[in-house]
């Protein structure tokens, strides 16, 4: 039977630790309207989160999977409300649906808008809204495990459900510590970006919007145009460098570290990862040379940029893709389909996934040919489980399931659009994939404030589905789950 009692008094843990972080944005309401909006939105997550976890607090405290799942699911829809007060209250975005929309978006890393005027907003809930993306970028879950412990509440269960990718590398055998190591390395990612912008030209406040942000892969900036507003290449390459590596999953990050760089060099994603993203680079550059429009220095920074941009699904641009001709619209527009490595902070299907996949479709030849060898797909040296591998298998179906299902429900919805075909296809890998941007009438240099109020919520819903990797939030909605054991 599920324990319903300890689902509630985590989620409300959760919604207070979300109301404390609101608090962080008070220092830049100084001299501005916001600073109401910002205490009541506060106020409210804070009573509500404690009168949840006071009203179930002689609880049993055993988590198992069930409620660790109904936690992870609970906890991300519960705190994606919560994280919409600050827009509404302080009237950036006064409808609900525009609230919550970029609020999820920022949640869940996938960095798409619907301000029309960025640089007109206040500064506070500008800094509110690069926090939501530092925040749901490791997962807010994740942090919390390292004080569950304290608490009397057991962890594993949460991080199991909440760790993007399906990787089963351990940076410590002790949950706890396994989180505050990955939290260690994003805080201190995150504070050296912060300095490198600084001296590279930004302002303290756009330096550290831009910081919480790339770290997270999310993409938010306080800019209209984006990164185009710097136009200042140490810039663009200092964020290509952070881009690639919040890309990175975070145990070979950790292992780099530690200096152990042969257990980076062995990792087989990292490595697939790394190659596409200079095939891509050069493969782009020299379209955009053959086109001759531009320098080839600027060539180059503008095809790394936005390649790794979409590949980590960060989202950030600094120049408008959709302008480079169809060819390069379709590479882009595959890139919203591949992510960045499991363990790191990027949406999308990621790396491992495809590699995984890749490899059994060319041993599946060999096993044609030889149909009783017994022929097993290795990944870092190590086999391959078939548990593992029909986990991958379902993924991608139900990934692909909920494109097409998506895109014809988008398409009825946009049937007002101009490219009502691409831009409801583009609008729904660029949200199942946490990437941001999309092509046609939602690329680079547009925003979603377009998208019709269903057409919104629709795409809240696949925000939340990438973000969780589909299997925690369509588990809760299986007859299985809710059977007794």
């Amino acid at each position: 039977m599920i324990n319903k009692g300890i689902v509630i008094n985590v989620i409300g843990i959760l919604i207070m630790l979300l109301g404390s972080f609101m608090l962080l944005a008070l220092p830049f309401s100084i001299g501005e309207g916001s600073r109401p909006a910002i205490i009541w939105a506060a106020f409210l997550a804070g009573i509500s989160g404690c009168s949840m976890w006071y009203l179930t607090r002689n609880t049993s405290r055993a988590i198992h999977k069930k409620e660790g799942f109904l936690i992870v699911a609970g906890g991300w829809i519960a705190v994606s409300l919560f994280s919409a007060l600050p827009y509404y209250f302080s009237g950036v975005l006064p409808t609900v649906s525009q609230a919550v929309f970029e609020s999820v978006s920022g949640l869940t890393t996938t960095g798409a808008t619907v301000i029309l005027d960025i640089e007109s907003v206040p500064r506070a809930i500008l800094f509110w809204r690069s926090l939501t993306q530092w925040i749901g970028g490791m997962g807010i879950i994740v942090l919390t495990v390292a004080i569950f412990p304290l608490l009397g509440i057991g962890g594993v269960e949460l991080f199991v459900a909440e760790a993007p990718g399906p990787t089963s590398d351990k940076i410590h055998p002790r949950i706890k510590e396994t989180a505050k190591r990955l939290w260690f390395i994003y805080l201190g990612l995150t504070l050296s970006l912060v300095i490198v912008l600084a001296v590279a030209g930004m302002n303290f406040f756009d330096a550290l919007n831009h910081a919480l942000t790339t770290m997270a892969t999310g993409g938010f900036s306080t800019k209209n145009a984006s990164i185009a507003y710097f136009e200042s290449p140490v810039i663009h390459y200092i964020l290509i460098v952070y881009m690639f590596i919040a890309g990175t999953n975070y145990t070979v990050l950790y292992f780099a570290v530690r200096g152990r760089f042969k257990s980076v060099i062995r990792s087989d994603e990292f490595k697939t990862y790394t190659a596409l993203f200079g095939l891509l680079v050069l493969s782009v550059t020299a379209v955009l040379l053959i086109s001759g429009n531009t320098a080839w220095e600027q060539s180059f920074r503008e095809a790394a940029f936005q390649t790794i941009s979409l590949l980590t699904t960060t989202g950030y641009v600094t120049a408008d893709y959709t302008q480079w001709g169809t060819l390069l619209i379709f590479v882009f527009f595959l890139l919203l389909f591949i992510g960045a490595c499991a363990g790191s902070t990027s949406g999308g299907i990621k790396i491992i996934r495809h590699l995984v996949l890749f490899k059994n479709s060319v041993l599946e030849l060999k096993r044609l040919l030889h149909p009783k060898a017994i022929i097993r797909i290795k990944v870092d040296g190590e086999i391959v489980a078939p548990r593992v591998l029909t986990h991958i298998l379902v993924f991608f179906l139900f990934y692909l399931l909920l494109f097409v299902a998506g895109s014809l429900f988008m398409m009825v919805i946009f049937r007002d659009f101009d490219q009502p075909f691409l831009s409801s296809i583009g609008a729904v890998a660029t949200s199942l994939g946490n990437v941001g941007p999309a092509i046609a009438d939602l690329g680079p240099a547009e925003n979603f404030a377009k998208v019709p109020v269903t057409g919104k919520w629709i795409l809240i819903v696949l925000m939340l589905l990438g973000r969780l990797e589909l299997f925690t939030l369509l588990v809760i909605f299986s007859p299985y789950f809710w059977k007794r054991n």
